[in-house]
């Protein structure tokens, strides 16, 4: 069965941002399945534009400043 966006939902999507990036977490439940977390990242570009960006290696600030929005996140999975 080929990916249909329409039975990806949504749950949860806390975001954190400074002047140069965005970092977000989110709960997703495809077709009414089981609770999936997701953590992106978007860089700005020369325009202030958000662009989507392989979330690769974090910071310590980083980590940090994400473990409440994470925690937030596995007592929305509950």
């Amino acid at each position: 069965m080929p990916y249909d966006r329409n039975l990806d939902e949504c749950l949860l999507s806390k975001p954190w941002e400074n002047e140069l990036e965005r970092l977000t977490v989110s709960v997703y439940s495809y077709n009414k399945g089981q609770k999936k977390l997701q953590i992106i990242r978007e860089n700005k570009d020369s325009q202030g534009n958000f662009k989507f960006a392989k979330l690769g290696r974090m910071t310590k600030g980083e980590i940090e400043t994400l473990l409440p929005l994470i925690q937030e996140a596995i007592n929305h999975m509950d």
